[in-house]
């Protein structure tokens, strides 16, 4: 009987395996020790401006504000709610010092990123209250023209360091899944063709 359905899942199986292999790696070995680790120390560097937790109560609300200094980009912004718990919910409206919308969000999860784009240097304001039941805190975190940074252009950064190793192990798990499923038509066919020379004996 033929051998190539065989070979050709196990090559298959073997890229899968090096795949969570190589995702493995790049989880950073040093993980803060935290009961809710912060999104910013795993992408050390990405971001401009990371607040302190702040601490808010149902029904009030917090203002922050972050400047940006270029014209034509797009802003990164993201909120991170430490030890989430089911039902936590955060309202976000945000506008410059002219009273101009850029936009509101509900959070619902422990963590939520967007993007806006911002035409000329400004002052967004940030108005976040909790439409919860229960208190939350949360740290907010901002980037300005994120494509750009310094932590996606500089190879040795953490985030590049991350990031590389997962599109990595992205391909070779997609690769992995293909040469399987080819692997499997075949052996199917061995098997059909082996019965029906078979059936002609």
């Amino acid at each position: 009987m033929n051998k190539r359905g065989p070979l050709i899942s196990f090559a298959g199986s073997f890229l899968i395996m090096i795949s969570f292999v190589v995702a493995v790696s790049a989880v950073p070995t040093e993980v803060p020790n935290s009961e809710s680790l912060l999104i910013s120390s795993l992408f050390e560097g990405m971001f401009d401006d990371v607040s302190e937790p702040f601490q808010i109560l149902p029904g009030n609300v917090v203002y922050t504000s972050f400047s940006t200094y270029i014209s034509d980009v797009p802003v990164l912004w993201g909120i991170q709610i430490m030890d989430y718990q089911n039902g936590d919910k955060l309202s976000i409206k945000i506008s410059n010092i002219f009273g101009d919308s850029y936009g509101e969000y509900v959070q619902s999860d422990s963590v939520y990123f967007e993007t806006i784009f911002v035409e000329q240097s400004d002052t967004l304001n940030f108005e976040i209250e909790n439409i919860g039941s229960t208190d939350i805190e949360f740290v907010i975190m901002f980037t300005e023209d994120p494509e750009n940074s310094k932590s996606f252009t500089n190879p040795n950064s953490p985030i590049a360091e991350m990031v590389v190793p997962l599109v990595v192990s992205g391909i070779l798990l997609i690769v992995g899944i293909i040469t399987m499923i080819i692997g499997i038509i075949a052996l199917l066919i061995d098997l059909k063709n082996n019965f029906e020379n078979k059936k002609n004996f």
